[in-house]
């Protein structure tokens, strides 16, 4: 056995070690997500609730980068959809996806993408970056989010109902993430 053989064996079981670290580090990701989204207060006004998980998730992102933070969000969906009760009060199944809250599930894949690579991409990474990295972020779920509502209630009232009343609280969450 030569030692480039031995080389290329040990960099073989590194690599796969690395692997299986960071399906560790997606999945936890994706339990986190599940866990903070218990945390929901329904509005009486809108369907949809006020949640920590969509800071959670811009946060992980901004932690776990554009691939690891979006399939830790994939893996969340993947479980709702498969009728885990991880969706905001406890909710789950294929029908959340499609209902009136599912743009904004969706829109959170796009967003943990995004956040990631911007955060990614920042030559000095600061606080201050970090938040506009988020709250560009937030925006792309409310984009999601309204057009998938908006299916059900029309452009105006989905923006009204499903952004409008979320945009202070968000802020105030962007700054405490």
């Amino acid at each position: 056995m030569t030692t480039s053989s031995i080389s290329l064996s040990s960099y073989k079981e590194l690599q796969g070690a690395s692997r299986v670290k960071q399906a560790i580090t997606v999945l936890g990701a994706s339990v986190l997500i599940s866990l903070c989204s218990q945390i929901s207060f329904p509005l009486p006004f809108t369907p949809v609730p006020l949640t920590v998980q969509c800071n959670v998730i811009l946060l992980l992102a901004a932690m776990l980068g554009s691939k690891r933070g979006a399939l830790a969000v994939v893996a969340f969906l993947v479980q709702g959809a498969m009728g885990l009760p991880v969706f905001a009060g406890g909710t789950a199944g294929l029908l959340c996806l499609a209902g009136p809250t599912g743009g904004y599930l969706l829109g959170y894949v796009a967003a943990a993408f995004f956040t990631g690579y911007l955060v990614e991409n920042m030559k000095q990474k600061t606080a201050v970056k970090a938040f506009f990295a988020m709250a560009a972020g937030n925006a792309l779920i409310y984009f999601f989010g309204v057009a998938g509502l908006s299916t059900f209630i029309g452009w105006t009232s989905a923006f009204m109902l499903g952004a409008v009343p979320f945009i202070i609280g968000d802020l105030l969450k962007l700054l405490l993430s």
